[in-house]
């Protein structure tokens, strides 16, 4: 062994103290982070609550899946789904000026397009939840605040995914029409533009799944959708309405998750 280990070339030996060197500092993290959360306890009731949930999901209130005279799950579920449309929608908007400005072979003055960078950054930094609670301070609980935070919350990802795919574009078809007299504009239209639509339709599809998510968990904390019938349910023990919830969020998301992947499908 000690043989192998002395006829091992060096850049060999010095990856393997690097990979070793890696997994050790890893598992000091996780062993400092598990140190020091606290004991885990399950309460009492913590069995009879889950049981109760679950009996929920065999037992659900079917009654409440359509009411012609007061809330129901089909207003929720649709609700939730205009939530995440109307938030990617302006996400899908917005990003664009954007994610040209950050591409750096677009735009040659670094500090537009740093600073570019810079706000889709600054953006990406709040949470969705953090951005629901802040427009319901200021423009009070509904689906307007969760729109609003699903969509500026949206345009940091969706700027940044677009921007790198804009500076990863073939430039030959753009100089070729620069070459013959076409203004910036048509040049991005007709030369850049049919080269990244794919992939920013497939980029809005993704936030698009991953709102119908958020949305579900916007409405607990009051900014409408399926999650505020969701937390009057809970919070009243209404097991069998918990359930019918749950059941229509599951097959929802299913659903969206299906069709959108069988769309990115064929765009790529």
């Amino acid at each position: 062994m000690k043989k192998e280990l002395l006829l091992q070339p060096p850049r060999s030996r010095k990856k393997q103290f690097k990979v070793w060197l890696t997994i050790i500092i890893i598992a000091l993290i996780y062993i400092w982070a598990f140190a020091g959360m606290p004991a885990i306890e399950l309460k009492e009731t913590s069995t009879q609550i889950v049981s109760s949930i679950f009996t929920g999901l065999i037992s659900p209130d079917w009654g409440y899946v359509y009411d012609p005279g007061g809330e129901d799950l089909l207003r929720g579920l649709i609700e939730t789904l205009a939530i995440a449309l109307l938030g990617t929608v302006i996400a899908g908007i917005f990003c664009i000026p954007l994610s040209f400005l950050a591409a750096r072979n677009i735009v040659n003055n670094g500090g537009i397009s740093g600073g570019a960078k810079v706000v889709l950054s600054f953006i990406r930094v709040f949470p969705d939840i953090i951005l629901a609670l802040l427009f319901i301070k200021a423009v009070g609980p509904g689906s307007f605040p969760g729109v609003l935070a699903l969509g500026i919350g949206s345009i940091g990802m969706l700027g940044k995914l677009f921007s790198e795919d804009i500076e990863n574009v073939e430039l030959g078809s753009s100089e070729a029409l620069m070459a013959t007299g076409a203004n910036p504009i048509k040049t991005i239209w007709f030369a850049i533009i049919p080269q990244i639509l794919p992939s920013y339709l497939s980029f809005i599809l993704y936030r698009f799944e991953i709102n119908v998510r958020a949305a579900t968990i916007l409405g607990v904390i009051g900014a409408g959708g399926i999650g505020t019938p969701l937390i009057f349910a809970l919070t009243s023990r209404d097991w069998d309405r918990v359930g019918v919830i749950l059941l229509g969020i599951i097959i929802m998301v299913s659903a969206i998750d299906l069709i959108s992947g069988k769309i990115r499908s064929r765009l790529t």
